[in-house]
C-alpha cells in the first residue's frame, strides 16, 4: 500500500502518460522492496528526469519551481521554523508576511504535510518546489546540529496544556505542534545515536521510551504518562496505522529523511493492558555496513566463508537467536557474490535493505506468498544464487535442498543455539538425513557481542574467580590482562561502543556427514567438529576478551 505522498506522485504520472502500467507495476514493485520513494524510481528508471517531475508537481500543486541558489536566505525567516521541523520534513523558509509563510520543498504532495506544517507552524503555508540537492545544502547551511532537548519540548507540551485532550479528539491532540515536536525529537534523537530500535510502553503509572544501542536496551527520561495516548496516535498517523482501532495488532512503515539520509522504521503496535505498545525497528540505509570483512569475524572463518559461499550449489545457514545479525550476514554474502555477475534472488521477510543487481522479493504470508511458494517460483526463474531469509517449515527446507541438488546455491537461516544444532533442526522436521549430508556445505553460528569503549577502555588483572568463570586457568592467559569500560560521554557511560561479531563454522566434512547420515546427537556432532579445528562460539568470545575487544561479561552473557 503506498503512502499518500507516493500515491499522489502515481496518479500524476498515470494523468500525464509518462509510462505504462507495466512501467508503473514495476516502479510499486521497486518500492515495496526497498522502500525508495516514487519519485527516485522514476528517475532512476528513465520514466522522467528530476526538472520534468518537479515541473510536473508544481503544476498539480498551481506552484512553481525556483533555485534556492537564486533566493536570499533571512536568518529572522528562518528562526521561525523549528530546526527539527524543518530537517524532517526537508523544508526551508523562504518568506512569511505575518499570514502566510512560503517554504521550499522538493516534493510537497502529500496534503498530510503540509497539514502538520500548518498545524506546527500556526500559519497558512504556501509550497514552492526546489531540488533535492538544494533543499539538503540549505538545511545544513541554516539548521547546524543544535537541536533543543527533549526536556525543553516536554516544558512546552506542559504549558500549553496539550496533554489534556479530553476535551478534544485524540487526533487532534496528536496533530498539536508541541506533540509533533516531540516524538519527532525522539525519533532524530534515536537515529542520530545509531539505535536499532525504539519502544514506546505505556504502563498503570508511567510511560516507558526506551532506545535499543548495540543490542541494549537503555531508557530515555520518561515523559509524562498523559502523553501515551496523543504519542502512540502520532507514530500511528505517520505510519498510515488506523488510529480508532487499539484492539488488534497492527504494522505500518514511516519513511523518513533525516540530514538528507533515507531512514525506514517499520512498526508494530500490540494491545496491552495499559494501551498500546509501539515498536520501531529503523533501518537506517546510510549507516549500515554490508561488507564481510566489516562485520568482525575472524580472517580465518572469513576465509572459509568466503570459498563457501562461491561454491557453485549447496546449502549455507547462518544460526543464532533474533538480533545475532544473521541477516546482515547473508546481505554480506550476497554482496561478495554479486560480484560475479551471476543472477540471485532472494525472497525476504521483509526486505531491509536494497542491494543493486540483486531481485529481492518480500513474503506476504496474509496473501499466501509463503517462503515455500516464493522458492517454487524462483525455480521457474533460471537463478544461480538464491537467498530464503528463513527456512521455517519442512517445505521451505524440502525446496532449500531441491534446490540446492538441482545446481543452485541457497543461502538461508535457523534460530537454533549453535551451528551444531541446525542439522538437528532439520532432521527434526522430517527431512531424511543422506539429503541433508549431500546438500549442506556449512553452518555459521553467530552472536553480537559489545565493544569496549575505546575512549574509556581500562586494564585490569583477572583474578581466579574471574578465570574460573570462563572456564579458564591462569596458564591459559599469561601475563595477558582483561579490559573494561569505565564509561564516558561518548558511550553514554555504558563502557560499550559498537558491536562485533563472534562466530564458529561448522564445515560439513565427510566425518560430520556419517555423523548426520547416523542421526548424531548435535553434542557429539559438535565435538567431532572441535576435534577437526572448529573453534566455538565460546572459544572465539575468550579470544575476544584476551584480544581486548570485549568484557567476560558480554561473553558470559552471550556464550
Amino acid at each position: 500500500m503506498l503512502d499518500p505522498e507516493n500515491q499522489s506522485l502515481k496518479n500524476l504520472l498515470i494523468a500525464e502518460r509518462l509510462c505504462s502500467s507495466e512501467q508503473l507495476q514495476e516502479i510499486e514493485e521497486e518500492y515495496l522492496r526497498n522502500g525508495k520513494s516514487f519519485f527516485q524510481i522514476s528517475i532512476d528508471f528513465d520514466i522522467a528526469s528530476e526538472a520534468k517531475l518537479l515541473q510536473m508537481i508544481a503544476k498539480n500543486l498551481g506552484t512553481e519551481v525556483i533555485s534556492l541558489t537564486k533566493v536570499n536566505l533571512h536568518e529572522d525567516i528562518v528562526m521561525l521554523v523549528d530546526p527539527q521541523i524543518a530537517r524532517m520534513h526537508g523544508i526551508i523558509p523562504i518568506s512569511y508576511d505575518g499570514y502566510i509563510m512560503t517554504v521550499a520543498a522538493s516534493n510537497a504532495l502529500s496534503l498530510q504535510v503540509t497539514e502538520e506544517l500548518r498545524f506546527t507552524l500556526n500559519a497558512d503555508i504556501q509550497v514552492v518546489i526546489a531540488p533535492e540537492l538544494q533543499i539538503e545544502e540549505a538545511l545544513e547551511l541554516c539548521y547546524p546540529e543544535d537541536e533543543e532537548s527533549i526536556q525543553e519540548v516536554i516544558i512546552d507540551i506542559e504549558e500549553e496544556d496539550v496533554a489534556e485532550y479530553d476535551s478534544f479528539s485524540l487526533e487532534d491532540a496528536a496533530n498539536k505542534a508541541p506533540i509533533i515536536r516531540y516524538v519527532d525529537q525522539v525519533l532524530y534523537q534515536a537515529i542520530k545515536e545509531k539505535s536499532s530500535d525504539i519502544h514506546f510502553e505505556p504502563f498503570e503509572r508511567e510511560f516507558k521510551i526506551r532506545y535499543r544501542i548495540d543490542g541494549a536496551l537503555y531508557e530515555m527520561t520518561p515523559p509524562p504518562q498523559s502523553l501515551a495516548m496523543p504519542v502512540i496516535s502520532r507514530l500511528k498517523i505517520m505510519s498510515g496505522l488506523n488510529i480508532s482501532e487499539t484492539r488488534m495488532p497492527q504494522d505500518g512503515r514511516i519513511q523518513l529523511k533525516i540530514a538528507g539520509k533515507p531512514v525506514d522504521l517499520r512498526v508494530s503496535t500490540l494491545p496491552t493492558a495499559h494501551g498500546e505498545s509501539v515498536v520501531l525497528r529503523i533501518l537506517d540505509r546510510s549507516t549500515v555496513q554490508l561488507e564481510l570483512d566489516s562485520l568482525g569475524i575472524s580472517n580465518e572463518i572469513l576465509q572459509t566463508v568466503n570459498q563457501m559461499i562461491h561454491r557453485p550449489n549447496g546449502i549455507f545457514i547462518v544460526t543464532g537467536p533474533t538480533g545475532s545479525g544473521k541477516s546482515t550476514t547473508l546481505y554480506s554474502c550476497l554482496g561478495e557474490v554479486n560480484k560475479t555477475g551471476e543472477k540471485i534472488l532472494t525472497a525476504e521477510d521483509p526486505v531491509e535493505y536494497d542491494i543493486d543487481g540483486i531481485i529481492q522479493v518480500p513474503i506476504n504470508e496474509a496473501a499466501g506468498m509463503t517462503f515455500a511458494k516464493t522458492l517454487k517460483s524462483f525455480l521457474r526463474q533460471d537463478p544461480d544464487r538464491i537467498m530464503v531469509g528463513e527456512i521455517r517449515d519442512i517445505e521451505t527446507a524440502k525446496m532449500s535442498i531441491e534446490a540446492s541438488l538441482t545446481g543452485h546455491f541457497v543461502y538461508s537461516t535457523l534460530h537454533t543455539n549453535d551451528a551444531a544444532g541446525a542439522i538437528t533442526r532439520l532432521i527434526d522436521m522430517n527431512i531424511e538425513p543422506f539429503l541433508i549430508a549431500s546438500s549442506l556445505v556449512g553452518v555459521l553460528g553467530q552472536r553480537l557481542i559489545r565493544k569496549i569503549c575505546s575512549s574509556c577502555k581500562q586494564s585490569f588483572t583477572p583474578n581466579d574467580d574471574d578465570l574460573e568463570k570462563l572456564d579458564l586457568e591462569q596458564a591459559d592467559i599469561g601475563s595477558r590482562q582483561f579490559y573494561y569500560g569505565s564509561g564516558c560521554p561518548g558511550c553514554n557511560q555504558t563502557g560499550y561502543k559498537g558491536r562485533k561479531a563472534i562466530s564458529e563454522l561448522l564445515i560439513i566434512s565427510s566425518q560430520i556427514k556419517e555423523l548426520i547420515i547416523e542421526k548424531a546427537p548435535t553434542v557429539v556432532i559438535r565435538e567431532k567438529a572441535r576435534e577437526l579445528g572448529m573453534r566455538t562460539l565460546r572459544e572465539d568470545g575468550i579470544k575476544a576478551v584476551l584480544d581486548g575487544e570485549t568484557t567476560m561479561e558480554e561473553i558470559i552473557k552471550y556464550t
